[in-house]
């Protein structure tokens, strides 16, 4: 299964919340580069963009000098709309925070910060980058273990691959197409047999087999006497 490296721009004037921020984002991300102003944070950005280097992640101090934090993102905005914030502030600045709303903040520590709490946002922010990349490539999550590559077709759980059937793959696929709905009997054999005639004992020997090898932590739940759904 692919694995995803991730990368971090930290933009801090202050030298000890720069230290901080910097050591447990290094335990989290793959990758952390540190500026100390915004307009350094700015010209990296850019540099890295061009380069084609793609950066998951800004965290950023507001106020700062030469350039502050939220001129800088808006500048980082303009060349990528689709890039992901976290903004760092010693003080409740309002107006600032709320011009920072259009933007793509995904979090917002507050100094003197708490490390319970940046640690918790930190991993729940690098969740999100994740999943954006697994999307880029195609990948699903169906639950905290299990995803799926659908250009492939095939199943993960953790890192390991799960060997299903052309028919289990079928019917895993028509769920996944499906997802949030329920999808009856009628339809799941149709897709799997090309017929609605198939025996009921033979098609749910298949769901069966599937259910059975996502055993672990099942996300395929059976609807009686309607069908099945991936939630």
């Amino acid at each position: 299964m692919l694995q995803f490296f991730t990368k971090v721009l930290l933009v801090e004037d202050e030298s000890v919340a720069r230290e901080i921020l910097s050591f447990y984002l290094n335990t989290i991300f793959d990758e952390v580069i540190v500026a100390k102003d915004g307009i350094e944070g700015l010209n990296i950005y850019k540099d890295s963009f061009s380069s084609n280097k793609r950066i998951d992640l800004v965290l950023t101090d507001i106020k700062m000098p030469n350039m502050d934090g939220i001129e800088m993102l808006e500048n980082i905005y303009k060349i990528n709309q689709n890039q992901k914030f976290i903004i760092v502030s010693a003080y409740k600045d309002e107006e600032k925070l709320l011009k920072s709303i259009d933007l793509k903040v995904l979090s917002y520590f507050l100094k003197p910060l708490n490390i319970d709490n940046v640690m918790k946002l930190l991993i729940k922010a690098k969740d999100e980058v994740l999943e954006d990349k697994r999307k880029d490539e195609g990948i699903i999550k169906l639950n905290s273990i299990y995803t799926y590559n659908v250009p492939n077709k095939l199943l993960y759980e953790n890192h390991s691959l799960v060997k299903l059937s052309k028919k289990e793959t079928q019917a895993l696929e028509t769920l996944i197409q499906n997802r949030g709905k329920i999808t009856d009997t009628s339809t799941l054999k149709k897709q799997i047999w090309g017929d609605v005639v198939t025996l009921d004992s033979t098609f749910r020997t298949v769901m069966k087999r599937l259910k059975d090898k996502i055993k672990v932590q099942d996300f395929i739940v059976s609807r009686k006497g309607q069908g099945y759904i991936i939630e």
